[in-house]
């Protein structure tokens, strides 16, 4: 029993897993406007979505949005991991905890419309910022993602050597030349996959941008959101086809680049 039910369990896991997004991909090429008719292979769809103002502006609104969060996120989260770690006590260590590990547990609804009412609060008394927009984007999803990126540096922090860094000291070395000399370049793996995280979470929100996001700075999750209530259009497909070949490449050349330092390593 157990030489046969090992295979078809990975075959029927892989098969659950991947069967959707290859039925996807494989559609994305129709040429009948009914998704679930197939109706001949076409490229047709690829052209209308380059010609899609909407999709393409949402699009770009989203990268902005990831990039400039994700890098935010990184540095906030960086330096809530280095105070956690590095400091062993100090008057509100207990409540800085559990507010960086707060967005990890909250459900986005709660985070969006608290976000939303503080939005609207600072509006009121200081004049800023002047509606929903970009702005309030970047700040809400820089909120959540940096604990998703404190929680990553601090692990690696904890693993970190840190006769290093009491080697540095007694050389002479001040605590932030320790930190850009010694710290930095040790961790610099572990914030980069922090940053790649939260640079995917930024980009994939729906719920927190949909309640801080204003007129002309609708993201690329809000704008599929809104087409697919309306039914699932084929330059939907070609869309999601896009995306899935930008990971596809990036995950493969991920791999080649580990294979290779692994490599001249051994």
């Amino acid at each position: 029993m157990r030489g046969w039910f090992l295979p078809l369990a990975v075959a029927f896991g892989f098969i659950f897993l991947y069967a959707p997004i290859i039925s996807l991909v494989v559609f994305s090429f129709n040429e009948s406007r009914l998704v679930t008719v197939w109706g001949g292979f076409s490229t047709r769809w690829y052209g209308e979505l380059l010609r899609d103002r909407q999709i393409l502006g949402s699009a770009w609104i989203s990268l902005q949005v990831a990039f400039a969060s994700a890098t935010l996120a990184t540095v906030v989260g960086t330096l809530g991991a280095f105070v956690l770690t590095r400091f062993s006590s100090f008057t509100g260590r207990l409540l800085l905890t559990g507010m960086i590990t707060a967005p990890l547990v909250m459900p986005e609804v709660i985070t969006g419309l608290s976000l939303l009412l503080l939005f609207v609060s600072m509006e009121l008394t200081l004049g800023w910022p002047a509606g929903r927009g970009l702005t309030t984007i970047i700040i809400a999803h820089t909120t959540f993602c940096s604990a998703f990126v404190a929680v990553i540096a601090q692990s690696r922090l904890r693993s970190m050597d840190e006769s290093l860094e009491e080697a540095a000291r007694d050389l002479g070395a001040g605590p932030v030349r320790v930190f850009f000399d010694v710290t930095l370049p040790v961790i610099a793996p572990a914030l980069v996959a922090g940053w790649l995280l939260a640079f995917t979470l930024s980009l994939d929100d729906l719920v927190i941008a949909s309640f801080v996001s204003g007129p002309g700075a609708s993201t690329l999750p809000m704008v599929i959101f809104s087409k697919v209530r309306l039914g699932v259009s084929p330059d939907i497909n070609a869309l999601a086809t896009i995306i899935i070949g930008f990971v596809l490449v990036a995950v493969l050349i991920a791999g080649w680049l580990m294979r290779r330092a692994l490599r001249k390593g051994g």
